[in-house]
């Protein structure tokens, strides 16, 4: 069975910023329309590394230009400072993170940023594959049906779920209902046996670095057996392109 039931906002990606809304925001160092006030270090004065950061982070940050990076934004309600891995004049905050947070840190940076995506280090995840191509889960004619949660790619009739609950046939990609249904090569299906808890909290979007040419970004499918979580497979170079 499936352990990544999730139940998380996510933007769908395909416009700048993932969809973020265009945020009037100042770098200079000036108060931004959302009360955030930005210090921008100079490139001189960016210190070569920071306690605890991995090779994984250095290499994140060396793809945005020197300005956008370690920008540090005074709390005035706690007299608290945030510093942003990665902040871009768009106004979307990066935060890129290599092993699980607590809870209070989670709510604190989300409700501190007002665009913040997560990009999480997948490769230090335990358990976490990806299977199958899924078709397109906005497709009019997967209305009437519903994605199991299960390893295999199957689905059921809402009809019969109503009725049936958990004895609901289950319909594979050959049965007459969907045989006509085709794949993508961009939505996949995943699982995930030993989840960091945590992020299933997130409000924000959060994309997942496995390695290599590619980034895949958590989405869902509101279903009423039960959301239904999956990939979206974004090229590296165009999502990093996006802020640039």
């Amino acid at each position: 069975m499936y352990t990544n039931y999730i139940s998380i906002n996510l933007e769908p990606a395909g416009v700048c910023c993932l969809l973020l809304m265009d945020l009037n925001f100042d770098i200079s160092g000036n108060e931004s329309a959302d009360g955030l006030v930005v210090t921008v270090p100079t490139e001189g004065k960016l210190p070569g590394y920071y306690p605890g950061e991995t090779p994984w982070h250095k290499n994140w940050k060396l793809a945005f230009p020197p300005a956008f990076r370690e920008i540090s934004f005074p709390d005035k309600l706690l007299g608290d400072l945030h510093r942003a891995d990665v902040h871009t004049p768009c106004g979307t905050t990066l935060e890129f993170q290599n092993s699980p947070i607590s809870m209070a840190e989670l709510r604190s940076r989300e409700a501190f940023y007002p665009k913040l995506i997560w990009i999480l280090n997948g490769k230090k995840f335990k358990g976490f594959r990806i299977l199958k191509s899924l078709p397109d889960v906005d497709d009019p004619k997967l209305d009437d049906y519903e994605f199991c949660h299960t390893d295999h790619l199957c689905m059921i009739r809402k009809s019969d779920h109503l009725l049936l609950g958990n004895n609901a046939k289950r319909l594979n990609f050959y049965h007459a209902e969907l045989k006509t249904i085709k794949l993508t090569s961009h939505y996949y299906s995943f699982c995930w046996k030993h989840p960091h808890a945590v992020w299933y909290q997130a409000e924000c979007p959060i994309i997942v670095d496995l390695g290599g040419h590619f980034l895949y970004q958590l989405k869902q499918r509101r279903q009423l057996s039960g959301d239904y979580a999956y990939l979206h497979m974004i090229p590296r170079k165009s999502f990093i392109e996006r802020f640039l």
